[in-house]
């Protein structure tokens, strides 16, 4: 294939055609039958070019579509080799995620992103803390990523640890960063561990506590959002449908 074919046209965003494993030749397959496009037809990694070219929302809107992608079993092909090869001399993430450390809530999979998109923070119950708000900075302020997610999730097990004031080792100490969220659940119902909406509902709080966290503790993400040079959302992954949802 020629050098010509693999770039974007001057009139559309190159950013958004490559993120997500949309490239120009990937965006052939809109005329051109999937199984017609060679094997050889994978996005490589993200570039600063690609990243700068687009705004915190159009970054989140491509999230949308990976993780509508993924529910439909329709992922994006691509070649993970050809992106660690792309990504090893530098790396242009467009987001950094604060999500769960359970092991059925993976951003990238669930978001249909590959190797160079996106920063990716992982601790039970997607608390923060002063080593994780120091990686979003470096994540924002040093690499340049435009988004900041927290993703928390549906039937989450720190989350009924915090409910039940379950107590091991340093785990205690983190389950004690949930409680407030706990506290703060508005829920006429039973409010206990075995309850799933009642649990939903904290892990919902939860992100928003977390978020409002992020903005107090952080001074230098707080003005990065205030200029417009990021977006801090929060996000909800049901584990029984593959649904991601962004809060509003």
């Amino acid at each position: 294939m020629c050098d010509k074919c693999e770039e974007p046209r001057q009139d559309e965003d190159p950013g958004r055609r490559r993120f997500l494993g949309l490239t120009g030749t990937l965006a052939l397959a809109s005329i051109v039958p999937a199984a017609l496009l060679p094997a050889t037809a994978h996005a490589d990694a993200l570039t600063k070019a690609q990243r700068d070219s687009m705004t915190p929302q159009q970054i989140i809107d491509d999230m949308k579509r990976g993780n509508a992608r993924f529910q439909k079993g329709e992922r994006k092909p691509r070649n993970y080799l050809r992106e660690q090869r792309a990504s090893a001399a530098g790396q242009y993430p467009a987001a950094v995620l604060l999500s769960c450390i359970d092991s059925r809530a993976p951003a990238e999979v669930i978001m249909d992103l590959g190797i160079g998109d996106i920063f990716n923070c992982r601790v039970a119950g997607n608390v923060e803390n002063n080593d994780i708000l120091g990686s979003m900075e470096f994540a924002c302020k040093l690499s340049g990523a435009k988004v900041v997610v927290v993703m928390g999730h549906t039937s989450c097990g720190a989350i009924k640890g915090a409910i039940a004031n379950a107590e091991l080792g340093n785990l205690t100490g983190l389950l004690d960063k949930i409680k407030p969220a706990v506290q703060a659940t508005d829920y006429s119902g039973e409010r206990t561990a075995t309850n799933y909406a009642f649990v939903n509902a904290v892990a919902r709080k939860n992100v928003e506590l977390t978020i409002a966290n992020i903005r107090r503790d952080s001074p230098v993400l707080a003005e990065l959002e205030k200029q417009g040079t990021i977006g801090i959302a929060g996000a909800m992954y049901d584990l029984n449908t593959g649904a991601l949802e962004f809060l509003g």
